[in-house]
């Protein structure tokens, strides 16, 4: 485990890209009850384990990435077309033994409590983000989902290799509401974990669509834009419906979506968000 903060950019980006990423207990015990009837097992049952959880997402995707074949002349950005290259029997093969983030942080509870919650957080994210690309019939809705998902992995990656530093940027946060969460994480990783989400997704060979639509720099295009509202939304209602950022949330979502205030309730309201509390933003 890491206890101080590495030299820089560079070494954390070292560090992770060649670290072994272990995944959700939950996910190894799926995967064992499909392996059991893998002759009934399709890549779109298997798609659906490895989405919830985004761990094992990234290893997957890394998987394909350090797999690639000259033949391939295309990025694969989806979990389903990834398992279909794989193919059944090899993917049950190789995604087996996988190391356990709950083994990890055996000796570190609050550090996987914070986990648990960032992953439900990517969860609450992607979900909303495929809604919004289905409303916008964008031209491939799983690509929106799988770069949301993958959004805040570096986030993860803290609470999984260095608990203590990130126990320490989230109580900061807790104490320190409304300073910038990028200088908290400069002042305690070395680094803002901006930062080392796009230098990790080239290190990983993550498909270079899935590292545009994570680039904050062009929001100009709606796409990104769908992105980085439904992390926006997950980040600031975490913890409750009273974040003061949260009415310039609705109002970005309402001109993506070009809905009127009436109609993003309905909508709001069918992903199970208290539109009571919307309706007074």
């Amino acid at each position: 485990m890491i206890e101080q903060p590495l030299l820089d950019k560079d070494a954390w980006i070292h560090f992770f890209s060649t670290a072994d990423l272990p995944v959700l207990r939950h996910s190894t015990n799926a995967l064992e009850l499909l392996r059991e009837k893998a002759d009934n097992t399709n890549g779109r049952i298997l798609a659906d384990v490895v989405l919830h959880d985004p761990l094992l997402t990234l290893r997957v995707l890394t998987y394909i990435g350090s797999h690639r074949t000259q033949r391939q002349t295309v990025d694969i950005a989806t979990v389903d077309r990834a398992i279909m290259m794989i193919g059944i029997t090899p993917f049950f093969r190789d995604f087996q033994n996988l190391p356990l983030a709950e083994n990890q942080l055996k000796a570190h509870p609050q550090a996987l409590l914070g986990l648990l919650k960032a992953i439900n957080r990517a969860r609450r994210a992607a979900h909303w983000a495929r809604h919004w690309a289905i409303l916008r019939r964008d031209m491939d809705v799983e690509e929106i989902m799988l770069a949301t998902l993958l959004h805040d992995l570096p986030e993860l990656l803290m609470w999984l290799f260095a608990p203590t530093l990130a126990i320490k940027v989230s109580e900061t946060q807790r104490a320190q509401p409304h300073q910038r969460s990028a200088t908290i994480q400069s002042e305690i990783y070395g680094v803002p974990l901006y930062q080392l989400k796009l230098a990790l997704a080239e290190a990983w060979h993550l498909p270079t669509l899935l590292v545009q639509l994570m680039d904050h720099q062009h929001t100009e295009n709606p796409r990104v834009r769908n992105v980085k509202l439904a992390v926006d939304l997950a980040r600031h209602s975490a913890n409750g419906w009273s974040d003061a950022a949260l009415p310039d949330d609705f109002a970005a979502i309402r001109d993506l979506l070009h809905l009127n205030q009436e109609t993003l309730v309905r909508h709001l309201d069918y992903l199970d968000i208290d539109t009571t509390l919307v309706n007074d933003l």
